[in-house]
């Protein structure tokens, strides 16, 4: 098997100081693009609502990794699936993608709310979203995906009990 190597291009600050499942909503952080990139790579990025993110689960520990089917949280009103139907950091690379709502862009700094992503976090890559470059034709999913996050996840962080 081939392995290769990334290197962050960009750093969170700021934003979500802790792992939570829910309460995701509304929070404001930075995405710093690090100096080794000339500020002409983000040039037109303010046109765009919404940008894509790639970032790592850096507070992830190898011995998170499950390679088997389990119930989403661990909640047995779902069904165990596989590792690679969640969205966590149980996964091989521990790797995430993220649709933050860009409000700003300050030099090196795109200040986005709503990236589920904790101060610190290293970021992989950083794209514009495409309306066209998203799902094609009907989104089919089972109905436990719409029941474990609409409860919480994007509710404010400021309503969080």
């Amino acid at each position: 098997m081939d392995t290769f190597e990334v290197t962050p291009i960009a750093t969170v600050v700021g934003g979500h100081t802790k792992v939570l499942d829910d309460y995701q909503g509304g929070v404001e952080s930075v995405i710093r693009l690090h100096d080794l990139y000339p500020l002409e790579t983000l040039q037109g990025i303010e046109e765009f609502s919404h940008v894509t993110v790639v970032w790592r689960f850096h507070l992830a520990r190898p011995e998170d990794v499950h390679l088997h089917a389990r119930s989403p949280r661990n909640d047995p009103r779902w069904p165990a699936t596989g590792t690679f139907v969640h969205r966590n950091h149980r996964r091989p690379n521990q790797l995430a993608v993220s649709y933050p709502r860009l409000l700003g862009v300050d030099g090196r700094d795109l200040l986005v709310t709503d990236l589920d992503a904790v101060d610190g976090t290293p970021v992989l890559d950083i794209a514009p979203y495409f309306v066209q470059m998203g799902p094609r034709g009907t989104v089919r999913q089972p109905a436990w995906p719409g029941e474990m996050l609409e409860a919480h996840y994007w509710s404010p962080a400021d309503e969080r009990p």
